[in-house]
C-alpha cells in the first residue's frame, strides 16, 4: 500500500528506531526528506545520514542516530505540524518556539528547508513542517 504521507513516515520510522535503541534506520529518499536530514544533522539530533541511489526508483536513506553518554536519546519527540489534510502557515514573527528554544520547528519557506530561528532571523514566514525537541 503506498504512504500517503513521507514525512509522517519518515518520523514514525525514527521514532521505532529510536524505541527498540537502533542505530541507524533506514527509508525511501526523496529531496525533501534528504532536506530534514541534513537539517536535523546540523541541529545536533542524528549522527549523519547517507542517500543511495538518489534519482532512481530504488532511491534510499539511512539515518544514523545519535545517544548520548549513558545511551540516552537525543530526539526526544517528533511532531508533524502540517500534515496533507490541514497544511500550518505561519508569518516570521508567530513561528512556534518549541520547549522555549530547546527544540526546533522546521520550516518550508520560499528559500527552503530552515528552523524557526533561522526562519524568524530572514524575517521568512512559511509552512511547518515539524517539531523536534
Amino acid at each position: 500500500m503506498p504512504v500517503t504521507d513521507p514525512i509522517s513516515d519518515m518520523f514514525t520510522r525514527i521514532r521505532n528506531a529510536i524505541r527498540v535503541q537502533a542505530s541507524a534506520v533506514e527509508m525511501p529518499a526523496s529531496k525533501q526528506k534528504v532536506a530534514i536530514a541534513e537539517l536535523l544533522r546540523r541541529e545536533g539530533f542524528i549522527s549523519s545520514y547517507e542517500t543511495r541511489a538518489l534519482g532512481s526508483p530504488e532511491q534510499r536513506m539511512r539515518i544514523v542516530l545519535k545517544y548520548g553518554g549513558k545511551g540516552e536519546v537525543v530526539i526526544q519527540g517528533l511532531k508533524r505540524v502540517s500534515k496533507p489534510g490541514l497544511r500550518v502557515y505561519r508569518q516570521a514573527n508567530k513561528m512556534p518556539r518549541v520547549y522555549g528554544g530547546l527544540g526546533i520547528a522546521i520550516v518550508s519557506t520560499s528559500q527552503g528547508l530552515m528552523t524557526d530561528r533561522q526562519a524568524r532571523k530572514s524575517n521568512l514566514g512559511g509552512e511547518v513542517v515539524a517539531e523536534v525537541w
